[in-house]
């Protein structure tokens, strides 16, 4: 069940949690072309502007001028075959909402036409809790990055290649997060894998994240 806590008021400078998922509980990713396009969608309207167009010469103007950068960013994500978890911190009042609408707008139009149906995509208005601790806000960004170890999605986490995890620990950039808020809470990228893969801790963290954990 979504947490009891899920929010609707939106602060600047708030850290957010945010989940959804597919209507009826349906697949979102049927295929590899899926996870990269809604990733594409999430890096344009979040990465730099500049970033944004080196990477996209041709990007039309109607998603150029649609670049939330200056008021959003990305700390973490986690895309799963019928749901995702995204992390982000927003500088505008109405980022986070802004974001999630261009996002699974832009994707369910671009699904519907592949798999020629109509209709809504998403189980109705995306999920979210804040997060207003820093301690809270690094065993969010575990358990986000565990979901498909516990889903049993892969037995090794570097085997999942649709989350954020590989480009905190790994060679792979998207451009799509910012890091720094969350290693920079660790020694080194070792620190923070060590800290994913720490079962103890992490089940002594449940208790207090429980009610920022929005989930199936």
């Amino acid at each position: 069940m979504p947490s009891k806590y899920t929010v609707r008021r939106f602060v600047e400078g708030g850290v957010y949690h945010v989940f959804n998922r597919g209507v009826e509980k349906r697949s979102l990713f049927l295929d590899v072309q899926d996870y990269k396009i809604f990733l594409y969608y999430l890096f344009v309207y979040t990465a730099p502007l500049k970033k944004v167009v080196l990477s996209y010469p041709r990007l039309p103007i109607r998603l150029r001028n649609k670049n939330l950068n200056e008021h959003i960013e990305v700390i973490a994500y986690c895309l799963m075959p019928n749901h995702f978890h995204l992390l982000l911190r927003q500088s505008s009042i109405n980022a986070v909402s802004k974001l999630i609408k261009q996002v699974t707008n832009a994707y369910t139009q671009y699904f519907n036409k592949k798999y020629a149906r109509v209709g809504g995509l998403m189980q109705g208005s995306f999920k979210a809790a804040e997060i207003t601790t820093d301690e809270l806000l690094i065993h969010v960004s575990r358990y986000v990055h565990l979901n498909p170890i516990a889903s049993e999605l892969v037995d090794v986490l570097e085997n999942y290649k649709w989350s954020s995890y590989l480009e905190y620990v790994g060679n792979m950039d998207r451009g799509i997060c910012n890091k720094n808020l969350i290693l920079g809470y660790f020694p080194r990228k070792q620190a923070y894998k060590e800290f994913i893969f720490d079962q103890e801790d992490y089940i002594k963290s449940l208790g207090k994240i429980e009610r920022l954990i929005v989930d199936p």
